[in-house]
């Protein structure tokens, strides 16, 4: 399948079949293409925690715009705001920043899947008791196994009676530290509970002029909020 031209050429002839004329403008399929890769890139950027979109060290107007995007509702108000994000991130070369990105996403997957291995080792503690608490001091003899099987047996009793699993996020800790994961509190939360569901991301669709239109209901005032920046 032949790529999209950036550009479409216009041609004037004279009698004798010459060039007299020729005009350059650019493709409008390829840039609506080009702009549903920027909107999906912001509303990928507006997701990030802070201390991630700090990091990009993105231009102060952009960084500006993503942290009020992150702390706003899917409504027409956000989707105007990450309009303007899209207009942004089109003045400016983006590549420095995708590598930045990729950079973080390579190693937001491992500490997922460190984290993943200290709440597979947490769930077979609980569920398996002895045969598990055996394989794992076999793996790493200088466990406290008196500490282990205390706090297993707390997660139980917790457990009967409907308490707040205070001894199971006990655990989930003290086995990040046995097995030497770096302590990184953007993934703490959600697998101290539970593990965290892998799903791929939402895929976006092509760029389309609607997408850019607010909802009939909503009031429109675009122009406004190009002004705030």
């Amino acid at each position: 399948m032949s790529e999209e031209p950036e550009y479409d050429y216009e041609y004037e002839y004279n009698d004798k079949g010459e060039i007299v004329y020729y005009a350059i403008r650019p493709n409008k399929t390829r840039i609506k293409k080009d702009m549903a890769v920027l909107f999906a890139l912001s509303e990928e950027l507006s997701e990030l925690p802070s201390t991630q979109l700090k990091a990009l060290e993105l231009p102060d107007i952009l960084h500006k715009a993503l942290t009020e995007a992150s702390g706003m509702p899917h409504k027409s108000a956000r989707k105007r705001l990450l309009k303007f994000i899209t207009g942004q991130l089109n003045k400016i070369d983006i590549e420095p920043y995708l590598e930045k990105l990729a950079r973080m996403k390579s190693q937001s997957a491992h500490a997922v899947r460190e984290h993943h291995i200290a709440e597979r080792w947490r769930a077979r503690l609980i569920n398996d008791g002895n045969a598990a608490l055996t394989e794992l001091l076999n793996d790493h003899p200088h466990a406290d196994s008196q500490q282990l099987r205390q706090l297993i047996r707390n997660i139980k009793k917790e457990t009967e009676l409907a308490k707040p699993p205070k001894s199971s996020r006990l655990l989930y800790r003290y086995l990040k530290v046995l097995l030497n994961i770096d302590d990184d509190t953007e993934f703490d939360d959600a697998l101290e509970d539970e593990a965290i569901d892998n799903t791929e991301s939402e895929t976006y669709e092509a760029f389309d002029d609607d997408e850019y239109e607010d909802d009939e209901n909503e009031e429109e005032d675009d122009d406004d909020d190009d002004d705030e920046y």
